[in-house]
């Protein structure tokens, strides 16, 4: 599955070095046929604070995917051509997974195709290509859109850290096929987390175009999610439709250890403003590679 494991260069005490793996997709499945709607039990609030994530994640990653297939021909360094197919790959497979929980929650009475539709618009029509550009115009939209790409996976590596770290989702009762999907993307999005960052600096090294992509992306981001989590909570038909969403809600699911702190989460948006930043300094490639070679659905995957 992996240069060193194959190579058998490294025993598995050692740590692997993030610049030996070989990126490839995983053709996972999950049976979602026992999963309850609120897959955290008694906690609605934070189930859907990570359902937005199956709303909003298939047409992200395949507008990853669209992005980083016109960018592959500019690339001169064969490594990083590698790693961005394999990158492909996996955000491919990712997206096609996250759809399957969307036939999910609507067998269960929760319709998410009011979201769904907003997020096709935003990254089809909004972020998507513009064929009527000038050419010197389509390269400059191409490195905008890499370098929002660059601050989303920011996002997600430190997603995938944390819920690879956490262990009171398991403590709370959290349904295993629902954890073991959230984990093994969150162990992909650490395993290829330099990948955008890298891309990004290949073809535009600029240390604004950095901080531009951030400081569009973490608003855009939490305005999207906001959106997410009222109208999941208000679409939900186990609960009353005038409950209301609160960011106390957040804060006390966040006590509890379901969901990120936010000043922890708001710090590691800092750090990507560090002028000597690399994503290898956020999460751990031993751990994400331990848990994928542990995870029910990867473990199927690779027989």
């Amino acid at each position: 599955m992996f240069r060193a494991a194959h190579a058998h260069r490294e025993r598995p005490s050692e740590p692997i070095d993030h610049h030996d793996l070989v990126l490839q997709p995983r053709d996972v499945t999950f049976d979602w046929g026992t999963t309850p709607l609120h897959w955290l039990p008694g906690e609605p609030f934070a189930t859907h604070t990570f359902d937005v994530l199956h709303l909003m994640l298939p047409e992200l990653e395949r507008w990853f995917v669209r992005t980083f297939e016109q960018a592959l021909p500019l690339i001169t360094d064969d490594r990083l051509r590698e790693d961005v197919r394999g990158f492909i790959g996996q955000e491919a497979m990712h997206a096609e997974a996250h759809q399957e929980v969307l036939e999910h929650l609507l067998a269960k009475g929760l319709d998410p195709a009011p979201y769904v539709l907003q997020s096709e618009w935003i990254f089809r029509r909004v972020l998507g290509d513009r064929p009527e550009l000038t050419p010197a115009a389509a390269h400059a939209h191409l490195l905008q859109r890499l370098a929002l790409i660059a601050a989303f996976e920011h996002f997600t590596a430190y997603m995938g850290h944390w819920i690879l770290s956490n262990g009171h989702l398991d403590q709370a009762g959290a349904d295993p096929a629902m954890l073991d999907l959230f984990r093994w993307h969150g162990a992909e999005e650490v395993e290829h987390r330099s990948v955008a960052f890298d891309l990004l600096v290949h073809l535009d090294p600029r240390y604004r175009r950095r901080v531009v992509g951030m400081l569009v992306t973490a608003p855009v981001l939490t305005r999207l999610w906001i959106r997410g989590v009222r109208f999941l909570m208000s679409a939900d038909p186990e609960l009353d439709d005038r409950v209301k969403v609160r960011f106390r809600d957040y804060l006390t699911a966040a006590r509890k250890d379901l969901l990120p702190p936010p000043g922890a989460f708001a710090r590691s948006v800092l750090r990507y403003f560090r002028p000597g930043y690399h994503p290898t300094q956020e999460g751990s490639t031993q751990q994400a590679v331990a848990y994928l070679a542990a995870s029910p659905a990867a473990r199927a995957a690779a027989r």
